[in-house]
């Protein structure tokens, strides 16, 4: 079963596109880039797909030449295949397991414009780190994540809702009505997460129980990749220091709180790895005095965020069942999810070309503590965004933030419906999109 994505009209814009150079996918594992290549490969008459991991013996061709024409020629008689400008899709997957692969690519773009070629692979941030100065200008990169809450209301058939959802504001609200079934996907959408596996098989089976199974394989397999970053540091500390940005989700991340005896360089590189991975999002303390807001960054000070609430779920281990029947938010507040939701979200609507950034704000002081979730920089102004999981809560960080900055408008994300007063807007959970598009606050 294919899912929908929104990259799909990316991809189709870049295939009409006059002047194209070769397309890098890059996300965390199993967030869907090979499935939805496949996909859009039924667009041309002739699709290849090259995976180095399932054929070592492919990268041979790379190694013995940087001519597109003759890498082309080769691999055309191996796969029985035709590669044809204008009408083939050459897709080289896994790409991080043949580095001269990755390094032909800036080639293909000079020598072999007319060639649709795409890469992608799993750990692939580790390989271009190793090739610093690849192509730069000569390739272009699209980012993937799992599914956002927009992509699973289409992919269940609730796109009239999505719609709707898309169109409302502060200004105007949802009857209801609406409003409450809304918050009914969205608790079963933070539970299952937006893996496409999860996705999939809720969709063709409905079933929770197999689900959570797919998800726990997920995790398993995840933790059998630390295996794969061994030269680099222990598997053991990798596997405390994922454990613990679990447990601390959401919140500031303390080294101290890996209590393994792992020294700061052992921790700080695991951190740096699983960032590399897309395991977990940083999410980085900003002052926020003007834009851009990574002028101000302090990397030292930073919340990390584990990449799929379903994932997060599990691993803390809340109960799938009780979140979804319950009346209310009071679970999800327990494991932060409805803050980790959030940031997530923010991602996943910014653009595909963009490495995008996560900010927060955090003042320390004797007497007076304050923390906004996130800063947003739209339409060149800057907002505090707070994260309510019910539809309660002070807002006195934010209204200290908007006071100290001197800024004029809020953020409040909530249960609640649309809303507005003072000089707070309130937007549902579930349309976080429609905070990223909004044209006035």
């Amino acid at each position: 079963m294919y899912i929908p994505r929104t990259i799909d009209n990316e991809l189709l814009k870049w295939m009409s596109a006059v002047k194209r150079k070769p397309l890098l996918i890059r996300g965390a594992r199993q967030v869907g880039k090979t499935k939805t290549v496949r996909h859009f490969g039924t667009q041309f008459e002739h699709y290849i797909e090259v995976n180095f991991d399932a054929d070592k013996n492919v990268c041979k061709i790379f190694n013995e030449s940087q001519s597109p024409q003759e890498i082309c020629e080769v691999l055309s008689l191996y796969y029985k295949i035709p590669i044809e400008e204008g009408k083939s899709l050459l897709f080289l997957d896994e790409i991080q397991s043949c580095i001269p692969a990755l390094g032909s690519l800036r080639y293909f773009y000079e020598r072999m414009p007319g060639l649709h070629v795409i890469a992608a692979g799993s750990l692939l941030e580790f390989a271009l780190e190793e090739l610093p100065s690849m192509g730069v200008g000569r390739i272009r990169s699209l980012f993937m994540y799992p599914l956002s809450f927009n992509e699973y209301l289409n992919a269940i058939g609730e796109t009239k809702l999505l719609e709707k959802k898309k169109l409302a504001s502060p200004q105007n609200t949802l009857h209801d009505i609406l409003h409450e079934k809304l918050l009914k996907h969205l608790k079963k959408f933070m539970v299952l997460g937006g893996m496409p596996e999860v996705m999939s098989t809720f969709i063709s089976t409905g079933d929770l129980l197999e689900c959570k199974q797919v998800l726990t394989d997920l995790i398993i397999s995840f933790n059998d990749d630390f295996a794969k970053y061994k030269k680099r540091l222990s598997v053991s500390c990798l596997r405390e220091v994922f454990e613990s940005s679990v447990m601390q989700s959401g919140t500031k991340f303390s080294y101290s709180k890996i209590e393994a005896g792992f020294s700061y360089y052992q921790i700080r590189e695991s951190v740096r790895l699983l960032l590399m991975a897309g395991l977990i999002i940083p999410v980085v303390h900003s002052s926020a005095n003007g834009l851009p807001l990574g002028a101000e960054a302090n990397p030292k000070k930073r919340k990390l965020l584990v990449m799929d609430t379903g994932i997060l779920q599990l691993l803390q281990n809340l109960d799938m069942f009780e979140i979804t029947m319950a009346d209310d938010f009071s679970t999800i507040n327990k494991g932060n999810m409805a803050e980790v939701f959030t940031g997530l979200e923010l991602l996943k609507y910014k653009s595909s070309y963009e490495k995008a950034s996560l900010f927060y704000w955090h003042r320390e002081a004797k007497s007076s503590n304050a923390e906004v979730d996130y800063i947003l920089a739209v339409n060149s102004s800057i907002y505090p965004v707070e994260v309510k999981a019910g539809t309660k809560g002070s807002m006195r960080s934010m209204f200290l933030f908007l006071k100290e900055k001197n800024q004029e408008k809020g953020i409040r994300v909530s249960m609640e419906n649309f809303s507005s007063y003072d000089n707070i807007d309130v937007y549902p959970l579930y349309a976080i999109e429609n905070i990223t598009d909004m044209k006035t606050v």
